[in-house]
């Protein structure tokens, strides 16, 4: 019971936020909950991160696909400041999210914490989601500052 006053609690703060992929996806695991689904909500937790991360890079990859980037486009990354910063933040980027998955794995109940932060920044600071796991890298960062930082202070 307490899984689906939470999960309707998302659904209000995602529909508040103008958060559609929160909202969409707690309406769907509530709905697998009140239809009796739930022997495949382990399965849900064990595969949808990687399905969602399937769907996510080929979205990425559609302009390789439809060819609208051309390779005069990938030599300018490997000859120009901008292109160079842009490989060095998406290695930085990428090494964050696997720390992010890390913690979530570790303690999920830091999503609803990750969730609500996330709709403050959309409300407050206009900002955009991009989901959970650069917000859980983040999050990782900042742990490890602050245990370093309260650890010199000790």
């Amino acid at each position: 019971m307490y899984g689906d006053i939470l999960l309707v609690v998302l659904i209000i703060i995602g529909l508040i936020g103008r958060s559609h992929i929160i909202t969409t996806a707690a309406c769907v695991l509530l709905i697998v909950k009140l239809i009796n689904l739930d022997r495949y909500l382990p399965t849900i937790e064990r595969r949808g991160l990687e399905l969602g991360l399937l769907f996510l890079t080929m979205g990425v990859l559609v302009p390789f696909a439809s060819e609208r980037i051309s390779y005069k486009h990938v030599v300018s990354i490997f000859t120009s400041w901008p292109g160079i910063l842009a490989l060095c933040g998406g290695a930085i980027a990428t090494y964050m999210n696997g720390k992010g998955l890390d913690l979530l794995k570790i303690d999920p109940q830091l999503i609803v914490g990750l969730v609500i932060g996330s709709i403050f920044g959309i409300i407050f600071l206009k900002g955009i989601p991009v989901g959970p796991l650069m917000a859980a890298g983040i999050t990782a960062f900042l742990l490890k500052v602050f245990t370093f930082v309260y650890d010199k202070i000790r």
